[in-house]
């Protein structure tokens, strides 16, 4: 007999890969990191390495304020076509999950997944969480089916190129969406840290006030992606703070590029990350690679910073420098800030709101620098923005309507400026519209052009 307390949801969704390149991509480490939406509140502690009968994996999931630890275990393996996972313990009375694998034609495939649950407390517990937890799923698995698409789509752009690649500032909202997107994609990554921090056997350790790379970690390599240095918003700006960015920026990246350069196998190439704050405050002059840098600590700290990658550069190495706009994502970053007064009604524009404010979603982020590694035809500056820069009113606005929260209640800029000082001039109050024109012109595909659709992508709306 049907245990009608059990409920069942069934995704689809059409792939551009064969189902055995599906069902890789899932096996490989990183997998559950790209599928995890960043709205939720969801920590990995533990897993085995491959998907096979037997295998588990250990959660901790955010209960408003409370957490529950989820243990899965995977059954009913048969590589290249499905494999399933069922609660051992966590907060549903039953969960079993089927995911399939199966061939559209000779280049396509179908994802299904099939999901049977029940909610903890019986009847009782139907009524109260049926329909909100229905919704999450679906809000889930929509994240979840746009990912795999699109992370499958990049990769077949770029088949038959595994590489080697080397990170730094791995642990960051950056190098944390990277590193499971490189190796989903069947790349070899390495983490550069710090000596002293926690890491495996395989990563490379430097020391930059000491002068000191692990040089021999780094041979070999095909690629380096640069991230690592001080959270230019991390506090308020005084002398101190403005030298420990500077340091963290510019000795660090001259260190890594000197090092590139004396290795007996350099890597082909250094993609190292700067910021549109190399253009100052420019009003609503439309900015391409070709301009010229603004005044102030920002520009000055971009323009040192690209220009300690010259030791790279003189050996050969193609370097391209991301100058990254402001990214989205609700982990961290300013959109992260901006949830919580936005969803109160205090989100309303900043200053006068006229300031243009060039932005990227976290997934356009990861794309760019992936097609920057594979691109012979970058090199130098490249502009990592979206291609419809809006300003901060309309920003502000879009916000707003995608959580259903009126924006009313503005941040004056004498306000912004008592709280954060100069960085507030620099972060908040500069006008800088950016057009990505490097990218459009070397044919990279945006996964997320306009802001409305980033923004209910990331939040799940």
């Amino acid at each position: 007999m049907t245990n009608t307390l059990n409920q069942s949801i069934h995704f689809e969704k059409h792939l551009p890969v064969s189902p055995e390149t599906v069902y890789a991509w899932h096996a490989r480490p990183g997998a559950l990191e790209r599928l995890t939406p960043p709205w939720e509140n969801i920590r990995i502690l533990a897993r085995d390495a491959d998907i096979q009968d037997g295998a588990r994996v250990d959660v901790s999931v955010g209960l408003g304020p409370f957490r529950k630890k989820w243990i899965a275990e995977h059954y009913g393996t048969e590589p290249g076509q499905r494999f399933c996972d069922r609660q051992l313990a966590g907060p549903f009375a039953l969960w079993e999950h089927t995911h399939s694998m199966t061939a559209a034609d000779n280049e396509t495939s179908q994802l299904l997944d099939d999901i049977v649950y029940q909610l903890p407390g019986g009847r009782l517990g139907l009524w109260l969480g049926g329909s909100f937890v229905r919704s999450k799923l679906e809000r889930m698995f929509r994240y979840r089916h746009r990912v795999t698409q699109d992370d499958l789509a990049a990769h077949k752009r770029f088949a038959g190129t595994d590489m080697k690649v080397l990170v730094s500032g791995a642990g960051g909202l950056v190098g944390a969406a990277l590193c499971p997107f490189l190796t989903t994609g069947g790349h070899d990554v390495l983490r550069l840290r710090r000596e002293g921090s926690s890491g495996t056997e395989n990563d490379a350790t430097c020391d930059i006030a000491a002068g000191r790379i692990d040089a021999d970690k780094l041979e070999g390599l095909d690629a380096v992606v640069h991230l690592a240095g001080e959270n230019i918003a991390g506090g308020r700006w005084n002398a101190a703070r403005k030298t420990q960015i500077r340091k963290s920026r510019i000795e660090g990246t001259r260190l890594l590029c000197e090092t590139l350069a004396f290795l007996d196998a350099p890597p082909k190439t250094l993609v190292c990350a700067s910021a549109i704050g190399y253009y100052g405050d420019r009003g609503d002059e439309l900015l391409n690679e070709t301009a010229t840098p603004g005044d102030g600590f920002l520009p000055e700290v971009c323009r040192d910073w690209e220009a300690a990658t010259d030791p790279a550069t003189n050996a050969g190495i193609r370097v391209v420098q991301l100058r990254f706009g402001v990214i989205l994502s609700p982990q961290d970053g300013a959109l992260a800030h901006m949830l919580t007064p936005c969803r109160f009604g205090a989100g309303g524009v900043v200053g006068s709101g006229r300031q243009y404010w060039s932005w990227i979603a976290i997934d356009d982020v990861v794309g760019a620098i992936q097609h920057a590694i594979i691109t012979n035809d970058l090199a130098g500056p490249v502009n990592c923005v979206a291609p419809e820069p809006v300003t901060n009113r309309e920003f502000t606005k879009t916000l707003g309507r995608v959580l259903r929260r009126p924006t009313v209640f503005p941040l004056p800029a004498f306000a912004a400026r008592l709280v954060l000082g100069e960085m507030a001039d620099a972060l908040l109050l500069c006008s800088a519209r950016v057009d990505p024109l490097r990218l459009r012109q070397t044919n990279y595909e945006f996964r997320c052009p306009a802001l409305e659709d980033a923004l209910r992508h990331l939040l799940g709306r």
